[in-house]
């Protein structure tokens, strides 16, 4: 094999056309143009997109995988493991960090649910007796200033999650075959869901018993496609997932949260 196509290369290594391009575009893949326009690939891309596609999948920035390529490419393979270590183990900190985050949040889903389940159907009104969601409104004034404290904490990490997102790149590092499950996954939990459009997204309504595996399934969608942001709430029965993306990725989110379409469909990343 001398040459590839990019169609050819997309096939033989499983990364979408739309990404080559953006590699290309990042300095991340080169490439030679024919007389008549077209890409040519030499075999080097399949174990570039590889060392890519690996080093995407332990976290790493699109800016410090052009430096690991430069050593890749030019060094002794003993210096990448000199580059690699320190960054996988920045990595691993920050995951074990989120991991604790996103446990103690199922924790706090499951109890609501359990909570919620025990409460009794009564024709009337909520009031205090329940204990949900008003509790806040009654365990008094320095409840309330926890709570607001609280929450500043919480606006000031959305702050930060925000300017995270808008400046991820716009790839995604799983193969053909993952996209697929994961897209069957989405279509499957969101089927049925009410859709409306936000800034930057889209808001889906579901129903509040499908909260824990949304969270799951969101928390892993970011670790292949870091440009979406996910976030959740309750309204009553309702589990609202609110799901933004920069502008250049409007088709990849419509595909796959946009009109809630029903599991089969296909979508292409």
């Amino acid at each position: 094999m001398t040459s590839m196509r990019i169609s050819e290369l997309a096939d033989r290594s499983g990364v979408p056309a739309t990404t080559l391009r953006f590699y290309e575009s990042a300095g991340l893949l080169s490439c030679e143009r024919s007389a008549n326009g077209y890409r040519s690939y030499g075999p080097e891309a399949l174990d570039r997109l590889s060392f890519i596609g690996t080093a995407k999948r332990l976290g790493l920035a699109l800016e410090e995988i052009a430096e690991l390529l430069e050593v890749w490419q030019a060094g002794p393979c003993a210096q990448v493991k000199a580059d690699l270590r320190p960054r996988i183990a920045a990595h691993l900190v920050d995951a074990e960090e989120r991991a604790v985050d996103l446990a103690a949040f199922i924790g706090t889903l499951r109890r609501a649910l359990d909570h919620l389940e025990n409460l009794p159907d009564r024709d009337e009104p909520c009031d205090s007796g329940c204990d949900f969601p008003a509790a806040g409104h009654t365990a008094g004034h320095t409840a309330g200033h926890t709570a607001d404290a609280a929450a500043d904490a919480a606006d000031a990490a959305d702050a930060a999650d925000e300017e995270r997102w808008r400046a991820a790149p716009v790839a995604c590092s799983l193969a053909s075959d993952g996209l697929s499950a994961r897209t069957e996954a989405w279509r499957a939990l969101i089927t049925g869901a009410r859709h409306e459009r936000i800034p930057d997204g889209v808001r889906l309504r579901l129903p509040v018993d499908r909260a824990a595996a949304v969270a799951e399934l969101a928390a892993a969608e970011q670790e292949c496609c870091p440009f979406f942001d996910f976030r959740l709430h309750f309204d009553g029965p309702d589990l609202c997932l609110e799901v933004r993306a920069p502008a250049e990725a409007d088709a990849l989110l419509e595909g796959l949260f946009g009109q809630c379409a029903p599991a089969g469909s296909s979508t292409t990343r």
